[in-house]
């Protein structure tokens, strides 16, 4: 599989190159990144051939958002893919310290989620300031869900469904201002639930769709193949335990999980075959899926994700997978190398 093989957003006619780069480290999670290093990790990317870069207010409270633009702003503007996310406005605040929600050197920015009509006009609005553009081509509602927002979730879905917001997204796409339209979440449930209530045009699901989990595949990404809504992979290493971290959904992972993962590695070890080099492939064999966008700390790194997304895997992989059960029998894997 090449890094650069563009797919289509089936609505949209968006291709996305099938590697493409979540920008979240850009911001400094959980670890600095340094202006320079940060375009170092643009510019390895796109001498990779990755076309798609996603970002979102919230990373780095903004600090992703100006770097990308600055790294992309040289670039023909029909030459590459970004999307970024409304759901949260950003304030000033001084009181911001180092570390907060997990970003190393956020700035004096304070995110306040805001899913209504205005809310996501401005937030859109201040998206285009910060990236230096005069678009974007996949605009996400960021974040949404039950387990995000707990007793608060019926306040905000509100505010999308009778508040304005899904109309507000739907608005941008049809007047041209962005070209597809979706939600970035880490929560499957609620792209079903969106689905129903939106025309959207693709989701970018973090975690959820995974060598390590597949709940998602029934309920959704077969019921978005059907209608042609696209799926951008992101946390394909679920938060790191399948690229040799003990976190997983952003903690210190479960005993359980733990044990999951070290079956699944120990298969892949058997055959011969990097466990990132899997973890990174699967999802790709779905027809649903439309790009894989791991996140990197430096450029390489990310040249590693590129050499493991195009490494050829035998078909002994996934069908030693599938029998022990540690696949879903019913998921599409990738073709035999």
């Amino acid at each position: 599989m090449q890094v650069n093989d563009p797919r289509m957003l089936p609505r949209s006619g968006i291709a996305l190159s099938s590697l493409g780069l979540g920008c979240a480290q850009l911001g400094g999670l959980y670890e600095a990144v340094g202006d320079a290093e940060a375009r170092a990790i643009v510019d390895a990317a796109w001498d990779l051939g990755i076309r798609y870069f996603d970002t979102a207010p919230y990373y780095g409270y903004t600090l992703s958002e100006h770097r990308l633009g600055a790294a992309l702003r040289e670039r023909p503007r029909d030459s590459f893919v970004v999307s970024t996310k409304v759901g949260r406005l950003m304030r000033p605040d001084a009181g911001v310290r180092p570390g907060e929600s997990g970003w190393a050197q956020p700035l004096p920015l304070r995110p306040h989620f805001d899913y209504s009509y205005d809310g996501v006009m401005r937030s859109h609005q201040d998206s285009l300031q910060r990236l230096g553009m005069d678009r974007v081509d996949i605009l996400y509602v960021h974040d949404i869900g039950r387990v995000t927002h707990g007793e608060r979730h019926e306040h905000y879905w509100q505010q999308l469904t009778q508040g304005g917001g899904f109309r507000a997204v739907t608005q941008l796409r049809d007047e041209g201002s962005v070209g597809a339209i979706g939600l970035g979440v880490n929560e499957w449930e609620v792209v079903a639930d969106a689905i129903d209530a939106c025309d959207i045009d693709c989701a970018l699901l973090a975690g959820r769709y995974t060598l390590l989990e597949q709940a998602a595949l029934a309920p959704l990404l077969d019921r978005c193949a059907q209608r042609g809504i696209g799926i951008v992979i992101g946390g394909p290493f679920n938060s790191g335990i399948l690229a040799g971290t003990r976190k997983f959904n952003y903690e210190d992972a479960p005993a359980d999980i733990i044990a999951r993962v070290e079956a699944i590695a120990a298969v892949c070890a058997r055959v011969g075959v990097p466990l990132q080099a899997a973890a990174l492939q699967f999802p790709m064999a779905h027809p649903a899926v439309v790009s894989c966008i791991p996140g990197a700390q430096n450029p390489a790194q990310l040249r590693q994700n590129a050499e493991w997304f195009a490494q050829p895997l035998p078909a002994a992989l996934w069908q030693a997978l599938i029998e022990q059960g540690l696949v879903d029998r019913n998921a599409p894997t990738p073709p035999a190398a």
